[in-house]
């Protein structure tokens, strides 16, 4: 899937030839890691806030590349025999020669948001789309500007369907995603508070994740779920096309059914069962909790606009993430690993799953950031959330100032206890837990809770 000098002069202006021969240049691909750069590659010099590609070309010219994209101030170190573009912004060139190779991709392209839920969702897609074809999924967390413009780059031409992760830190960061990948279908999973403390308000997290919508293709759709009221209140300033609503329900709700509007995609969760009824389908998967059967319905209305037949394919057993959904079996206790990231909606998530597992249940839970001002709030709910399950043991691991308040505005119990040290934090849990119990560890990235896991008896 090559592309050519001429294309990239129509978006980044004319070619430097540097003494070279007029003749047309034609690339593969577009690369910014000088380690894994290709002799048929044009290379991105992307200035980011901890790594400057400009340092680095040295490296790229001995490997006898055709041509580079560099920022103006750095002409003075492109040798004779090697073409270049110069420019103002070398992140913003990236995107437009992202684009340029999106489009040259006749395939649907799916973007998956929301506060919670966008890795799980997206590897279900993994999954539930293999009878479309080859599929493109976000590798890592490739689900910033950089991580999805290098998974848009590197489809083949075997590809059939492209799913793309799009996670964000502020506003406008996603309409950047949106407007280089240019959707055929959006999801939106949830909006919950992650990032409350940075954005301000669930309405306005809700405004940044519609940001999906601003490139998505005119004939194409939107899939939220149902009665999400802050999606609902700003939809009509960001979205004019088809939307799909997804509604989940536990088995014990499906009397209130009857009351639901025509057009809604219902499920319908069997918690003992682990089984999820979608129209006149039942699905088996291997993936607890009622959050992951909202994912796996999201996903099913996605692939039913794919056209995806499921006569077949009843049965999932999706892919397990390291740090989420993943629960670990010892010959002494049950372990739920969740150390990946951390929210209000993912802790009560989580908790609801431990609880369902026999034994007693024990929890490590490491602070929540970008709370902003929510901080003391929305931990103290999660806490009292914790006292009304009835879990046996909880460590609260966090920042000393954070303890202090807590202490002063919750109602707490003997079963609570703080560390500010995460490595104290092992020899307290492996005091606590005996044969058959079950322990969940959940914090915010930051805290790196996974290295507890081998420490725990």
């Amino acid at each position: 899937m090559f592309f050519s000098s001429d294309e990239v002069n129509q978006i980044l202006g004319l070619i430097n030839w540097n003494n070279l021969d007029k003749d047309q240049l034609n690339f593969k691909g577009v690369s910014i890691d000088s380690r894994t750069l290709l002799s048929e590659d044009l290379f991105v010099a992307i200035e980011g806030n901890n790594f400057d590609g400009h340092n680095f070309l040295e490296e790229v010219f001995n490997k006898n590349i055709k041509a580079v994209v560099i920022s103006k101030r750095y002409i003075n170190l492109v040798p004779n025999n090697c073409a270049y573009w110069a420019v103002t912004d070398t992140l913003g060139a990236f995107h437009k020669l992202v684009l340029l190779r999106r489009r040259k991709l006749n395939i649907p392209v799916i973007a998956i948001t929301g506060s919670v839920g966008k890795t799980t969702t997206k590897e279900i897609m993994r999954e539930i789309l293999k009878s479309y074809g080859k599929i493109k999924v976000s590798e890592k967390n490739f689900n910033n500007e950089i991580g999805v413009g290098l998974t848009i780059n590197s489809c083949q031409e075997e590809d059939k369907v492209l799913v793309l992760e799009m996670g964000m830190r502020g506003k406008g960061q996603i309409e950047i995603l949106s407007k280089c990948s240019e959707p055929t279908l959006a999801v939106i999973t949830n909006i919950g508070s992650s990032h409350i403390g940075l954005l301000g308000s669930k309405d306005e997290i809700s405004k940044a994740k519609l940001e999906i919508t601003k490139y998505l293709n005119p004939n194409g759709t939107l899939i939220i779920p149902y009665e999400c009221n802050y999606l609902e209140s700003n939809l009509k300033n960001f979205w004019s096309g088809k939307v799909i609503r997804v509604k989940l329900f536990t088995s014990a709700q499906e009397n209130l059914i009857t009351n639901m509007p025509n057009g809604i995609i219902i499920g319908i969760y069997d918690v003992s069962t682990n089984t999820i009824k979608i129209e006149d389908k039942c699905f088996e998967i291997n993936l607890r909790g009622k959050h992951n059967a909202s994912n796996f319905l999201l996903a099913y209305a996605a692939s039913k606009e794919l056209k995806i037949n499921y006569e077949k394919y009843t049965k999932f057993n999706f892919k397990r993430i390291e740090g989420r959904n993943n629960i670990i079996h010892t010959k002494k206790i049950t372990l739920f690993d969740e150390t990946y990231n951390a929210s209000p909606e993912s802790i009560k998530a989580c908790i609801d799953v431990l609880v369902q597992y026999p034994g007693k249940h024990y929890m490590v839970l490491g602070s929540m950031r970008e709370l902003g001002a929510y901080t003391l709030k929305l931990h103290c709910e999660i806490i009292d959330y914790i006292k009304k399950k009835g879990i046996d043991g909880l460590v609260i691991l966090c920042e000393f100032d954070l303890e202090v308040q807590i202490k002063n505005n919750c109602t707490l119990s003997e079963k609570i206890k703080f560390l500010n040290d995460i490595d104290e934090v092992s020899k307290l849990i492996n005091s606590w837990i005996d044969m058959g119990d079950c322990l969940l560890i959940k914090g915010s990235r930051s805290w790196e809770l996974e290295r507890l896991i081998p420490l725990i008896n």
